[in-house]
């Protein structure tokens, strides 16, 4: 019996030793391609590199990572390639942003990919800004309504990553006549900057740049944040900007309750995949469970990591990455909005932005 219990103690520690060595070495020899559906400048290529050391460092095996742009169709070229290309063994990542996921959400022609069937790897928040100028009058976000001037917004595209933004208007009942059609949101701010427009967001690292300077100079009024999740709902203060408001706490102050309604569950689905989860990797849907633990695993040591850390501060101010079972959920969920919130969303982007479907 004592012989029987001592062959059945090894057995179990030789497995865990063997399932530990697996795991280890995972990803040894092996190469992961990272498809960024946009161009090598875009912030999205960007974060991909930036990510690219401290994923070679802490994933297991210490595999090679190869960040690849797949450019066009707004991004829906390099998605649907990642549909019939991608493998399921973890070694291809699609790491993208609102702008692949939005044209899902609302069925756009030409999209092939199954976002919401894809597991989630990690996720990197890619927050933004709302901010007036000061001619508005208007000298904080309780004051938004009662702007001196009319309020103009510019942006790319309303289907784009522009539409939280547009959404968070239509939450708080904020008129603003919106120009679209710029090429970027650098031009945006140039526009701002020159008196053209009068309300902008901006993300994460062109406000903490750009922005923040002129707001110190008195050139710009910082209104509220798109917010940061917490208990499943998009209502806590984004690290990026503590001292704001989010768009949740604005509509308390304005309306004396929080927010209900189509528009709010539109807005907080939408500014999910944009803001809080706004840079995610995505794999195909039979990845192994042990890959995504493993993922999993290597944000909590990267989050951990001095270097990481001392780096996200300049890029994110120091936004940490987000990975597990909470993350995919939130996500999935985001991009599985119910019938009634993406046919509010189609009809809202027809009427008001003439956008076709």
């Amino acid at each position: 019996m004592h012989y029987r219990r001592l062959t059945a103690v090894a057995a179990l520690v030789l497995g865990s030793t063997l399932a530990a060595g697996a795991q280890e070495g995972l990803f040894a020899g092996k190469t992961i391609e990272v498809v960024v559906p946009f161009g090598e400048g875009g912030a999205t290529f960007v974060s991909a590199k930036f990510l690219e050391p401290y994923l070679e460092k802490h994933l297991p095996g210490n595999p090679d990572l190869d960040v690849v742009s797949r450019p066009g169709g707004g991004s829906i070229l390099g998605a649907n390639w990642f549909e019939q290309n991608a493998k399921a063994d973890g070694t291809t990542i699609l790491f993208t942003t609102s702008s692949t996921a939005n044209p899902f959400v609302l069925g756009q022609k030409g999209v092939e990919y199954k976002l919401a069937d894809y597991r989630v790897a990690y996720s990197h928040p890619f927050s933004a800004v709302a901010y007036v100028s000061p001619d508005t009058g208007v000298t904080s976000a309780a004051g938004i309504r009662d702007s001196s001037k009319p309020l103009i917004y510019g942006g790319i595209a309303a289907a784009a990553s522009d539409l939280p933004g547009l959404l968070s208007f239509e939450v708080l009942d904020v008129d603003v006549k919106s120009v679209l059609g710029f090429n970027g949101r650098g031009p945006v701010r140039l526009a701002f900057e020159q008196g053209e427009l009068n309300i902008d967001y901006q993300f994460t690292p062109v406000y903490l740049t750009q922005v923040v300077p002129s707001v110190a100079e008195g050139h710009a009024v910082p209104l509220w944040t798109g917010g940061a999740m917490k208990d499943g709902v998009l209502k806590g203060r984004d690290p990026i900007a503590p001292e704001l408001p989010s768009v949740y706490e604005v509509y308390e102050q304005l309306n004396g309750k929080p927010p209900s309604g189509i528009e709010w569950d539109a807005f907080q689905g939408i500014a999910s995949v944009t803001y809080a989860y706004g840079l995610t990797g995505y794999m195909h849907p039979d990845t192994p469970q042990e890959v995504l633990d493993a993922f999993a695993e290597a944000v909590a040591a990267i989050n951990a990591d001095p270097e990481f850390q001392a780096e996200s501060q300049k890029v994110t101010n120091g936004a940490r990455l987000n990975a597990g079972p909470d993350t995919e959920t939130a996500v999935k969920a985001a991009l599985s909005p119910s019938a009634e919130v993406k046919d509010y969303l189609r009809n809202l982007l027809s009427s008001k932005f003439g956008v076709t479907f």
